[in-house]
């Protein structure tokens, strides 16, 4: 299969059982979007939508990812950006590179997370202490 230059966006609740070449999903309900890899490999691409994974934009007539997309697990190894419904095609990264990125998300997945826990702890904390009987 040719790669793909171009994608659909199709706003939903859920992502069907049967993902189509060419379609992107956009489930705000669950912040996942969901697609065939655009090298035609056939493999499903999930980007969770989340202030540390992935950020999506629409305009009203097109949506852009941020960042690219990096199918390190898949053999394809495909390297990609989606900006207004096209697919920019990246460089290939090296194997170094992708374990770099990777402990670069990883540590912003858990200083934000951290971060939230320790607000979510915080704010029950001085809850429980408002509701404590004296």
């Amino acid at each position: 299969m040719p790669r793909r230059t171009a994608f659909e966006p199709r706003f939903v609740e859920f992502v069907p059982e049967l993902v189509e070449e060419g379609v992107l999903y956009i489930s705000i309900e669950y912040a996942t979007v969901v697609h065939k890899c655009y090298c035609g490999c056939g493999n499903q691409v999930v980007t969770p939508l989340a202030p540390v994974f992935w950020e999506l934009t629409f305009d009203g007539e097109a949506v852009s990812l941020f960042p690219s997309v990096g199918s390190w697990g898949f053999p394809c190894r495909s390297h990609y950006w989606i900006v207004r419904n096209r697919v920019v095609e990246s460089w290939p990264w090296s194997d170094d590179e992708i374990a770099y990125a990777r402990g670069l998300d990883a540590r912003g997945r858990r200083e934000y997370f951290g971060r939230r826990w320790e607000r979510e702890v915080k704010r029950d904390a001085a809850g429980a202490d408002d509701e404590a009987p004296e």
